[in-house]
């Protein structure tokens, strides 16, 4: 009888434990687990709506951050972000987190929507067997022009240097962008690594400063609408939600070429949640949520099934589908590993000059 009642007690005890631990986030906790997916991804760069609806649709629930540059996002993977599934990079910082081991291979033939990618997006050069990376949106950058106060025709990065727009130019707060612009104004690759170039565009830079009234990256929309400046260097879905918004702005792609960029969806290193993580590649990628998704953000979709759903005055917009010969002197940023230190050093003479 001891020897039943003991057995009994333990038994009961045995459950009982169970009980808390499936109450408490054993196996609860588990299913949690699973069903939660950690995204981070630029700031404004998706519709809320978007995420909401993937959450009811799936049961995942989506931690959502968000990050201002490709840079800030690398430092915050590199140190204390182990934990995200899903990141949003563009071309050249996805080149160099495959080259560090910091992405997993996707197997694009489990995303039912993979196919609707179009084949200009595709064996790009920052992921040539597309084992790493979806796309997600494309563009350009530009200038936006308010074409009340500047009367010229622009066709040059050279109006960002005219004294009559002193504190009526917004310049991208991003060191490979603003470098970028201006080491293609000056006749170089936006890619130089070269110390010459380098010097140059510093100088360019540092001279220009003072015709700066601001350094700026997703306020620019709000400020160029509201008419605060003249110009501004825009990526060029931000000019699109400008310009819908104010029909005073213009989009100009110089004549010297600029940057053409594709941002993409990548698995992070060690993701728990891989299959949650496809299911949000792949749910990104349905045309009826890329269309929100494009409405929403302003910038261009690598779908073609869906840009062709897009108002006729959108398809045709310089920002958001230029023709190809417009960007045939446009380039992709390449990783510059190497040569960041250099940069670097080019940004904070800028930051610093008085």
């Amino acid at each position: 009888m001891k020897k039943r009642a003991m057995l009994c007690l333990m038994l009961t005890l045995f459950l009982l434990s169970a009980l808390v631990i499936t109450g408490c986030g054993g196996k609860g906790v588990g299913q949690n687990t699973k069903r939660q997916l950690k995204v981070y991804n630029w700031g404004d760069y998706i519709d809320p709506s978007v995420l909401k609806s993937f959450e009811k649709e799936t049961g995942i629930h989506v931690v959502y951050d968000t990050f201002v540059t490709n840079e800030d996002m690398y430092v915050k993977l590199k140190s204390s972000g182990k934990d995200y599934d899903v990141a949003i990079p563009s071309d050249y910082m996805i080149s160099r987190m495959i080259r560090e081991k910091m992405v997993e291979k996707i197997d694009t033939s489990k995303l039912k929507n993979y196919k609707l990618v179009g084949e200009r997006f595709l064996n790009a050069s920052f992921d040539p067997k597309n084992e790493y990376s979806v796309p997600f949106m494309w563009g350009t950058v530009g200038i936006a022009c308010n074409t009340k106060m500047v009367k010229e025709k622009v066709d040059s990065w050279a109006v960002l240097w005219d004294k009559k727009y002193e504190k009526q130019i917004f310049m991208l707060d991003s060191p490979r962008d603003s470098i970028g612009i201006t080491l293609k104004y000056l006749g170089y690759s936006l890619n130089s690594g070269e110390g010459k170039a380098l010097d140059d565009a510093a100088r360019k830079l540092v001279e220009q400063k003072p015709l700066v009234k601001a350094y700026v990256v997703d306020d620019v929309k709000d400020r160029m609408i509201a008419g605060e400046g003249a110009l501004a260097v825009v990526w060029s879905g931000d000019a699109q939600y400008i310009m819908e918004r104010n029909k005073d702005v213009a989009y100009i792609i110089p004549k010297e070429g600029t940057n053409i960029w594709i941002d993409s969806m990548v698995i992070l290193k060690g993701s728990k949640n891989k299959d949650a993580a496809m299911a949000f590649i792949d749910y990104m990628m349905r045309p009826d949520i890329a269309k929100k998704n494009v409405e929403y953000i302003g910038y261009a979709t690598p779908l073609p099934e869906v840009q062709k759903q897009l108002p006729r005055e959108v398809q045709e917009s310089l920002a958001a589908y230029p023709p190809r010969e417009l960007i045939e002197n446009a380039e992709f940023f390449n990783d510059l590993t190497e040569n960041l230190p250099k940069y670097e050093e080019v940004w904070t003479k800028v930051k610093i000059a008085q």
